[in-house]
């Protein structure tokens, strides 16, 4: 319930400052003649919510949305075209215990989080012209397109201490019983696609709001993907306890019913990759030229 309250204030503020900035501005006066300022680019910044979609998620809920943020640079090549480099923090994850209506899913018991950092080039595609300060082009709806990399490294809770799953290997990764299975990189490339709408406040400020669906090039954002090792494919601990590896890669028992995280038994769902989501507001400020008058 904390992620939504944080997602309403985000909300909240945003337009709080939306509102205001539009009374502050309502004065302004635009010209729809004036051609005099060249609209080069814009800086800013997103704020919104994340949303994973997954192995743990198969049913693509949107009930656990995480914080996001980022910082991001447009530079306009006309009045339609643009090409934007951005950079974002998220969190990302989802639990077992969610999916009531699978019965499989919930006696798996599996969860995990993750923080991501990802980089991305986008180009965006404005359906009217786009020009700050103009009284007749100060509002698009647009398209959006791109590629980039991001890092994420998951992680669960057990009795209260946090531990990061990748290291473990929970299917086998880099065991003599799974030489196939190697162990997944922490890093991945993913393409956003998405729409937004953006809405020039005066000829120096603006707002906008995006959702971008992001496709990725991993299967192990969560964790999850192929088959169960089976607890006797790990280590056990000079006590003869099992290890935390062989814990965390079956937790079905923790439901009270009998484990099902034997060797070869579908863990996850591997003819899918991981996607995540991002609903964002945005706040961006202009960067313009002076056009040299013509003679007339």
């Amino acid at each position: 319930m904390k992620y939504f309250a944080v997602m309403k204030q985000l909300l909240m503020s945003g337009l709080g400052l939306f509102c205001f900035i539009l009374h502050t501005c309502a004065q302004e006066r635009y010209d729809p003649e004036d051609r005099s300022l060249v609209h080069e680019g814009e800086f800013g910044i997103s704020l919104g919510a994340a949303h994973y979609f997954g192995d743990l998620n198969p049913d693509y809920h949107i009930n656990r949305p995480k914080p996001a943020i980022g910082l991001f640079f447009r530079k306009q090549f006309n009045e339609y075209v643009a090409i934007r480099v951005a950079g974002h923090f998220a969190q990302v994850g989802y639990s077992d215990i969610y999916n009531t209506q699978n019965a499989f899913d919930l006696r798996r018991n599996l969860s995990f989080n993750s923080n991501i950092w990802e980089l991305g080039i986008q180009g965006d595609f404005n359906f009217f012209k786009f020009i700050p300060g103009n009284g007749y082009h100060r509002s698009t709806p647009y398209l959006t397109l791109g590629v980039g990399i991001f890092s994420f490294d998951p992680y669960a809770y057990y009795q209260g201490q946090k531990i990061y799953l990748r290291e473990l290997g929970t299917e086998g990764q880099g065991t003599a019983a799974y030489p196939n299975r190697k162990p997944y990189s922490n890093i991945a490339a993913y393409i956003p696609l998405g729409v937004g709408y953006k809405y020039n406040i005066n000829p120096k400020m603006n707002i906008g709001f995006e959702i971008v669906y992001r496709f990725t090039t991993t299967d192990y954002l969560d964790d999850v993907s192929k088959t169960y090792a089976g607890i006797s494919d790990f280590p056990t601990l000079p006590n003869g306890d099992p290890s935390i590896a062989a814990i965390l890669q079956d937790r079905s028992n923790e439901t009270g019913e009998t484990p099902i995280g034997t060797a070869g038994k579908q863990r996850g769902y591997s003819n899918q990759n991981d996607s995540y989501i991002f609903a964002e507001i945005m706040f961006s400020f202009n960067i313009s030229s002076y056009r040299c008058p013509t003679a007339k």
